[in-house]
């Protein structure tokens, strides 16, 4: 384990997320044990994604999620979404949330319920996140960061955030940006416990968010052709 001064995780950050983490463990353990069993139910391929991932100061590692795409699900119209809400002034709606054929049975589920994430606990114990950071992004996205944005890096990515306790994707790309980059300047003890407090409030109201813009969806007709898939998760 470098020391906090290289690897971006204060005593007291590094201390609070294995407090947490060993207090949660006897609770997390039944609950990852069933969302695995459900994978492996509904889907073939392995229950765990992995994706390289942007972190601290631009270093690169690599994401553990719980995979909840079929397998050869194709990636570039992600891709296309992502740029356009980087480039525009609008909420940062997950595209999902209209409809998205590349998802597996529960898999919208552990999504918008933010349990697809539980796997990047073995990140936060290997020092490559915390459990309070902004989000790791993709490196394309980080790619098209202005030089303003790259301040986000200056704070190890984590779990949850002041981003997605503050809005999330009722916010658009640009506040995200300025929101990470808030955090990356004024972290401190109260404030993460503040973002960890809120964070289940938070995921209540994306669950409740996805569930009424999938209410509004337009039912498929019977004679709808599936979306082809062909490559990896997201």
């Amino acid at each position: 384990m470098k020391n906090s001064e290289n690897n971006g995780l204060p005593g007291w950050k590094r201390a609070l997320d294995m407090v947490i983490i060993l207090m949660a463990l006897p609770f997390l353990l039944p609950l990852v044990l069933v969302i695995c069993v459900l994978i492996r139910m509904v889907s073939t391929g392995p229950i765990l994604f992995k994706q390289e991932r942007v972190g601290y100061q631009g270093g690169r590692f690599m994401c553990l999620k719980f995979r909840t795409m079929f397998c050869g699900a194709e990636t570039a119209t992600h891709q296309g979404h992502l740029q356009q809400l980087m480039q525009s002034d609008v909420p940062m709606t997950k595209m999902d949330a209209k409809g998205d054929a590349r998802i597996i049975p529960v898999g919208r589920l552990l999504r918008s319920s933010g349990l697809d994430e539980l796997p990047q606990l073995v990140n936060v114990i290997k020092g490559e996140m915390s459990l309070v950071g902004p989000r790791p992004c993709l490196a394309y996205e980080a790619a098209k960061y202005l030089p303003w944005q790259v301040e986000r890096f200056n704070a190890v990515p984590g779990l949850t955030g002041l981003w997605q306790v503050s809005g999330k994707n009722r916010t658009t790309f640009t506040k995200m940006i300025q929101l990470d980059i808030q955090y990356a300047r004024t972290k401190n003890l109260l404030l993460d416990l503040k973002i960890i407090f809120k964070t289940v409030p938070a995921l209540l109201v994306q669950m409740w968010d996805v569930r009424r813009q999938r209410k509004h969806l337009p039912r498929p007709s019977a004679t709808q052709a599936p979306m082809p898939l062909r490559t990896a998760n997201r």
